[in-house]
């Protein structure tokens, strides 16, 4: 429960996705804090798995890694997960912990701004559906907005003009029947190869992809799960937590494939995806489908029936440019001009730009990032200059190899120890140092250096080739080693016990000598307690955890730079 005092502590929630909720479900559940609030600009929560209802959405990574460690669901109906499953899911999960009654809907986050005098973040929120605005301030914002917010839309000559219908597939439209359309889908990822199967389905559908990039495929079947698959997961729950465990290990152990440039096992991989390529798709596709970068420089794409539907007589793909739209088609480069009725943008999403509006003592969040060539921050969850403001899935924190929850839920435990000493009332302000940021993300860099992802254009690097500032240098077990504990002295604190707190939170001191003194010492009291002072076996039990805590602390402080970053 949250200690008695009598200053003031309440925390902002922006997004009421995945991150949003973990957040909620921490200051509920490991304090009984009641002051926060989730501000949600939709209707309901769920993120992008409410925003996303295109046909055949579904998730990319085994649904039973792909879900809250806290609370498993025994019966996944199959191994990947469509979307109403995972949406329904995640309202359950509202529900079971009450986190409605803390959510303000159809309220949008206009701006926050930093009062250092008071040390709180003045806050101006608008209702999406009348216009109005309201100011409030809270002592701690968590922005948990995630990063698949804002739909992108290419340049397009001439789009304007066209007569037909145009929609962005994370904005699909219901109401628009494709039954004996002509539709071109823009764009060859992760969305568009999930729902021109579905919708290409209709043989009166006529499908035209229009491609720029080719994209690497795995095959990714979605297995139902047997009834007694089900009834042993919810009987034993041990048994699917050692499943979940196992696909975690499984995937987060792909990350030596992506991890250097001319990876041995990224290159029989790349093998083995080709002749899958080619096994399946159309002879006449094979000499443009296959990319010329590294297998996991883009997104790897989960085939899930879109190599196959190339068969379909309904189905065309090209990688043929767009040069201009007319009203009743689009002109390629080639000179032919493709009749269509629809346009569906299957583009992906805005992930080099922070949407809010977010002002510090010293500037704005996006000032902070053109001056650092893209989003920074430290160990991807704080920024200088920003006291008290904590992002859930921020730079360098996603993967392509495995679940972004893991990363997020290991976030959650760093971001309570840093609201920690603002609830206590010891602290007013908690931002890191700008020379721990530069450390830390300089040594993110140099291990991006010899990644794959420094061999394509992709959505995880500013403007496509720029700095990378998506995804993180190593499997995700890496970054929650490293988020398992603050490092204080990387952080500049205020407040009336500031110096007290920097004292207690100093680090210790290094070395195997003082590894081997705080042993023996520990050794010696448990000695002692056990022959001299008669203890109980509560007492016994109790001084042992402690020699084991203190062990570990001083044993952690001895591993190489690699495992410590610093």
């Amino acid at each position: 429960m949250a200690p008695k005092s009598n200053h003031e502590f309440n925390v902002v929630i922006i997004g009421s996705g995945i991150g949003g909720l973990l957040a909620a479900i921490a200051l509920k559940t490991k304090w009984g804090l009641e002051d926060f609030v989730i501000y949600e600009r939709a209707s309901d929560i769920g993120g992008t798995w409410r925003d996303n209802v295109y046909p055949g959405c579904a998730s990319d990574v085994p649904i039973h890694n792909y879900s809250l460690a806290s609370d498993p669901k025994p019966d996944w109906k199959r191994s990947h997960a469509l979307q109403p499953e995972i949406l329904e899911y995640l309202q359950g999960v509202t529900d079971k912990y009450g986190l409605r009654s803390y959510c303000k809907f159809h309220t949008s986050v206009d701006n926050l701004e930093w009062d250092p005098e008071a040390n709180v973040w003045r806050i101006e929120t608008r209702d999406v559906r009348t216009g109005e605005t309201q100011q409030s301030r809270a002592t701690a914002v968590v922005s948990a907005i995630g990063i698949l917010v804002v739909p992108r839309f290419p340049t397009v000559q001439g789009i304007d003009s066209f007569k037909g219908d145009t929609f962005h597939s994370a904005r699909w439209r219901k109401d628009i029947d494709l039954h004996g359309k002509r539709v071109g889908v823009l764009g060859n990822g992760s969305s568009a190869c999930q729902f021109i199967p579905i919708i290409s389905n209709d043989p009166t559908t006529s499908v035209v992809n229009f491609a720029r990039t080719p994209m690497w495929y795995v095959p990714s079947p979605f297995i139902p799960y047997r009834e007694t698959t089900k009834w042993i997961f919810a009987r034993f729950p041990l048994v699917q937590r050692l499943y979940r465990y196992k696909i975690a290990a499984r995937d987060d152990s792909a990350y030596i494939i992506f991890g250097g440039k001319n990876s041995f096992l990224g290159k029989l991989w790349s093998y083995s995806c080709e002749k899958y390529a080619k096994k399946v798709a159309p002879a006449k596709y094979h000499d443009v489908i296959i990319p010329n970068y590294p297998l996991g420089c883009r997104r790897v794409v989960r085939d899930q029936g879109y190599l196959e539907a190339l068969h379909r007589e309904n189905v065309r793909l090209t990688f043929d440019h767009i040069d201009h739209v007319e009203p009743d088609g689009a002109v390629l480069v080639t000179g032919e001009k493709v009749p269509l009725d629809v346009i569906i943008y299957g583009t992906g999403f805005v992930t080099d730009n922070y949407p809010l509006d977010v002002r510090g003592p010293n500037g704005t969040l996006k000032e902070y990032n053109d001056a650092h060539g893209g989003p920074m921050a430290y160990l991807g969850s704080t920024v200088p200059g920003f006291p008290n403001f904590f992002m859930m899935q921020g730079p360098n924190t996603t993967t392509g190899h495995t679940s972004v929850i893991y990363s997020e839920e290991s976030q959650i435990p760093h971001l309570l120890q840093l609201l920690d000493p603002l609830r206590s009332g010891a602290l007013t302000s908690v931002a890191p140092t700008v020379a721990a940021t530069e450390k830390y993300n300089d040594m993110l860099q140099a291990r991006l250096e010899n990644s794959v992802w420094t061999q394509c254009a992709s959505w995880y690097r500013v403007g496509s080739r720029g700095r990378i500032f998506s995804t993180f240098p190593g499997p995700l077990v890496l970054l929650r080693w490293w988020l398992r504990k603050v490092r204080w002295e990387d952080y500049e604190v205020a407040g009336p016990g500031a110096e007290a707190w920097r004292r207690s939170h100093a680090r210790r001191p290094r070395g195997a000598i003082a590894l081997a003194v705080t042993l023996l010492g520990a050794m010696g009291a448990l000695v002692s307690a056990v022959f001299f002072k008669g203890a109980d076996t509560a007492e016994i039990l109790k001084q042992a955890e402690t020699i084991v805590n203190t062990v570990w602390d001083r044993a952690l402080e001895q591993l190489p730079s690699w495992a410590t970053w610093a």
